[in-house]
């Protein structure tokens, strides 16, 4: 069995939705986690962000590039 470990962090869905894509066309395996939990309607987001990208421990160079790669272009778009 494969240990996964944190490639990043997911600051909204919308980035969730890219890095998604993004992970999916170079064929790695992943998992984002949530951080909403609804009884305190996000409260905590702004301290841990929306989510947490976890990969395969022998993926995570790779992924972690991908996924700065699409925060640096999220950011960007957003200016």
């Amino acid at each position: 069995m494969e240990k996964w470990v944190k490639a990043g962090i997911v600051e909204n869905r919308f980035e969730g939705d890219r890095i998604s894509q993004v992970l999916e066309a170079a064929e790695i395996p992943f998992m984002i986690r949530s951080f909403l939990d609804t009884a305190y309607d996000g409260l905590y987001i702004p301290q841990k962000g929306w989510g947490m990208v976890m990969v395969p421990e022998d993926r995570l160079s790779e992924a972690e590039r991908m996924i700065q790669e699409v925060k640096k272009s999220f950011k960007e778009e957003e200016e």
